[in-house]
């Protein structure tokens, strides 16, 4: 006699449960456990203690009510640099055309945002400051570009500077619009760091800047990381990708004033 689903979701063994478990954090990012326990047929406390043990592991993070993915962007600079060149390179394609002539642009470290100082048209008549050095280099040579560079210690994961020199030198700027790294956004969560200097780097960008835009790959969205940066909300233009599920931006249009969806 074949089985039923219910049947199937009856007999899991602990360990495959929470490999349901992790596959739907994987596909949505965030889970309920009053919902996995509907669909897995188990109790809520069952459901939490998988959870436990999936953010032990460093999968996920608990918050009120279930879990929320952990970002995959915890690698350095180096490594990630080498990743989603295509995809990268298109985000930054549509994140320059919000930029106008005369601009002054505050450029937060980032494989994306390395991206966008590429993209940016020579004879721009833009000012940029940035704390990336490699941004820097895409920019020092081309005509158009008073570029600044953000003193301090560089981080090796973050791939620019930051510690109190850089914090100063952010604190004393006032640009137009700052195109600010983020290594996960979730609509609920806000955007979030894997370092604490980092993090406290980007709440002054975002304090320094009349607007504030996030280009991001799609694994990095509804995921989460350490130290919270700022709601949300505080985001003016977000450019995605376009393979993100429409409950996905449906949600993060909810949240951000303007969300761009670059060609696939």
């Amino acid at each position: 006699m074949q089985r039923t689903r219910q049947d199937a979701v009856e007999g899991l063994l602990p360990d495959e449960r929470a490999q349901r478990i992790l596959e739907r954090l994987r596909t949505q990012g965030r889970v309920l456990a009053s919902e996995l326990a509907v669909e897995l047929n188990t109790s809520e406390h069952t459901v939490r203690r998988h959870l436990r043990d999936l953010a032990d592991a460093g999968h996920c993070k608990r918050v009120y009510g279930g879990a929320l993915l952990t970002s995959p962007a915890d690698q350095p600079a180096a490594t990630r640099m080498r990743e989603s060149v295509e995809r990268k390179a298109s985000l930054a394609e549509l994140a320059v055309s919000i930029v106008r002539p005369g601009q002054v642009i505050l450029l937060d470290a980032g494989t994306t945002n390395v991206a966008i100082a590429a993209a940016l048209p020579d004879n721009a008549n833009l000012t940029v400051v940035t704390s990336s050095p490699q941004a820097c280099v895409q920019l020092m040579d081309r005509p158009g570009f008073d570029v600044m560079l953000i003193g301090g210690r560089v981080g090796r994961q973050v791939g620019g500077s930051m510690g109190a020199t850089a914090l100063l030198q952010v604190q004393q700027l006032k640009a137009d619009l700052c195109f600010l790294g983020a290594c996960a956004l979730d609509p609920v969560e806000g955007i979030a760091a894997f370092d604490a200097e980092d993090a406290e780097l980007k709440r002054a960008m975002i304090k320094a800047s009349g607007l504030v835009a996030i280009a991001m790959t799609s694994e990095k969205l509804m995921t989460s990381a350490p130290f919270i940066v700022a709601p949300a909300t505080e985001i003016d233009y977000l450019i995605v990708e376009a393979d993100l599920s429409a409950d996905r931006l449906a949600g993060l249009q909810r949240v951000c004033d303007t969300v761009l969806v670059a060609a696939s």
